[in-house]
């Protein structure tokens, strides 16, 4: 029986990883047609969709390194795409918010994108979405939670 479940669990992951390349390869086809580059576009969707964040919290959430990030956030900036702010609560923080051009744009292609997105998941029904939704975060509030353990197992040696 463990044997069966695991020749499931491989083939699952390998059916997951083929789904996942072929759903991005179509994205990031996507993506180019707007000549942004796609670490850019990543942090003006993130912009666009969520509102102004501090540089750190951009990194952590897109995983840009920290090293690149300062230097992405300043080609933006340098585009007139986004500006720096300093937070009002602390002037050492400075949150990346978008500029009227950059808004503008994202005005603009957001909808064309998002079109493309629903393309790509138009071959599963709303409530297969839905429990889809729900499986991969069990999947990966799990895999965190291995992780974690994993962590502290290491400190713990």
């Amino acid at each position: 029986m463990v044997q069966q479940d695991q020749e499931l669990d491989l083939r699952l992951f390998r059916v997951w990883m083929k789904a996942y390349h072929a759903l991005f390869a179509n994205i990031q086809k996507d993506i180019e047609r707007y000549d942004i580059g796609f670490e850019n576009f990543q942090i003006l969707e993130l912009l666009f969709s969520k509102g102004p964040h501090p540089v750190q919290k951009i990194s952590e959430i897109l995983s840009i390194p920290s090293g690149s990030i300062t230097y992405v956030v300043n080609k933006l900036e340098k585009q007139e795409l986004v500006k720096r702010q300093c937070a009002p609560s602390d002037k050492r923080v400075s949150h990346v918010l978008l500029t009227d051009k950059g808004k503008q744009l994202f005005d603009d292609i957001f909808p064309k994108h998002t079109d493309v997105i629903s393309q790509n998941l138009s071959f599963i029904e709303t409530e297969e979405k839905e429990q889809l939704i729900e499986w991969l975060k069990k999947i990966g509030l799990g895999a965190k939670q291995l992780h974690e353990k994993g962590k502290q197992d290491d400190t713990q040696l």
